[in-house]
């Protein structure tokens, strides 16, 4: 049985103030007249909704800065579900995504939308997260096939940090994994022998440090697994990006 690692302990919701946090912005939106309502991955409060007054207004400096995929540093005070934007710098070193990188940097903002807990610390995903826009971003727009490694690599720290990912070297039923044999992902349950599944050879490098090869070949399981967390609807993003691949 797989179950979710226990949430650390939030970000203390009395901090009155808290000064220059790396942030990326994971989606926003016009709040009332003249604001914008945030929903910020922060490196040490995790995942939380700020909002910038005044960043609808033409000449506001912050809705140059507010951009996503982008490295910011964000300062905010307040302590309700709300904090509100006090300073706004942009960190640069990451050009925009376009193409294909940039449909995939959606569905990396989607996934952690649907999933995260609000002000849970999760550093080690915050870099992954990182690591992911940096990579997307030094791909061609039609990059094909060298997406695939950056996007399972992001997804198989996210389960860990989520404590979804299952025990790669072993079955449900505390068998070891055979790299001859093939395995699929029950949900509820873990991985079972199935002989149209994934090499267990392929689980075994899961479990360390998967080269390309091996995180292209995990794409119909990490798929599965996903979805068994995400339910229902489905990923929009997802389904996007395989009309596409279609076409």
């Amino acid at each position: 049985m797989v179950e979710p690692r226990k949430p650390r302990r939030k970000a203390s919701a009395d901090t009155p103030r808290v000064d220059a946090q790396p942030v990326f912005v994971l989606h926003q939106h016009a709040w009332r007249e003249t604001s914008r309502l945030l929903d910020v991955f922060s490196r040490d409060h995790g995942r939380l909704s700020i909002v910038a007054r005044g960043a609808q207004r033409p000449g506001s400096q912050a809705r140059a800065v507010l951009l996503g995929f982008q490295p910011l540093l964000l300062s905010w005070f307040g302590g309700g579900e709300v904090r509100t934007l006090h300073a706004a710098e942009w960190q640069g070193g990451i050009p925009q995504l376009a193409g294909q990188s940039l449909l995939c940097g959606f569905y990396l903002n989607e996934l952690m939308l649907r999933l995260l807990p609000r002000e849970v610390p999760q550093p080690r995903l915050f870099a992954a997260y990182f690591d992911a826009i940096r990579a997307l971003a030094m791909l061609p727009r039609d990059a094909g096939s060298m997406l695939e490694p950056i996007l399972r690599r992001f997804e198989l720290v996210l389960l860990a940090e989520l404590g979804y990912a299952p025990d790669w070297r072993h079955t449900a039923r505390g068998q070891p994994i055979e790299p001859e044999l093939a395995y699929r992902f029950v949900p509820g349950s873990g991985l079972e022998p199935a002989p149209d599944g994934v090499a267990g050879s392929v689980l075994l490098a899961l479990a360390g440090e998967p080269t390309e090869t091996m995180l292209t070949q995990s794409k119909g399981l990490m798929r599965q697994l996903i979805g068994s967390l995400v339910g229902m609807p489905p990923l929009h993003t997802r389904q996007l990006l395989i009309d596409l691949q279609r076409l």
